[in-house]
């Protein structure tokens, strides 16, 4: 595989990551760039450590890790998102949607698990092409963190017109991905 397709292999995987940090974004109040890093570095780190670890387990494991990995997203990210519809939708009306001034790492931790799990089958994958594996989890931990900064960024910038919506629209999109995953997965659709 060659550089140009793990880039796109990188920024395929990213998507995930990218919808997630958008909805970062929009939640701050104002930019805040260490938390953007934070963010960026948790949606990084894992997305390349979770290719090494399908790598590491190689061919013995193919079958049953490809078998749970949709459910396992599908499932983190559908309580994740609801539990944000939930809050979102509970609010006081007469009070503006609540911002995040500060992360929760717990809830950062699971989304970070639930949006690289494909990437773990990514992994088996460049086992199997016997791919760079240092290469390969170089460029989509890279290319995760810059694409997950730029969308914290973009997600803040429109915030501020969009911030009543922010809670709900955050949820959706986690629930959609968990879906687009789960659907995916099952061969209903293809994207």
């Amino acid at each position: 595989m060659g550089i140009l397709e793990l880039l796109l292999v990188a920024t395929g995987l990213a998507m995930d990551a990218f919808a997630v940090s958008l909805c970062k974004g929009l939640r701050m109040r104002r930019i805040n760039y260490a938390q953007a890093v934070v963010i960026a570095l948790f949606f990084g780190v894992f997305q390349a450590l979770m290719p090494l670890l399908g790598w590491t387990l190689g061919i013995q494991f193919e079958q049953y890790i490809t078998a749970v990995d949709h459910w396992i997203a599908f499932i983190l990210l559908s309580v994740i998102g609801s539990k944000m519809l939930y809050d979102s939708l509970t609010e006081d009306p007469s009070c503006p949607i609540q911002t995040v001034d500060r992360l929760d790492l717990k809830e950062l931790l699971l989304l970070a698990i639930a949006t690289s799990i494909d990437a773990l089958a990514v992994g088996i994958t460049l086992a199997f092409l016997k791919t760079d594996i240092l290469l390969s989890v170089s460029l989509i931990g890279i290319v995760t963190f810059i694409l997950c900064l730029l969308a914290v960024a973009i997600g803040n910038r429109f915030g501020n017109r969009l911030q009543s919506k922010a809670g709900i629209a955050g949820g959706v999109v986690l629930i959609l991905i968990g879906l687009k995953i789960l659907l995916e997965h099952l061969g209903i659709i293809s994207f």
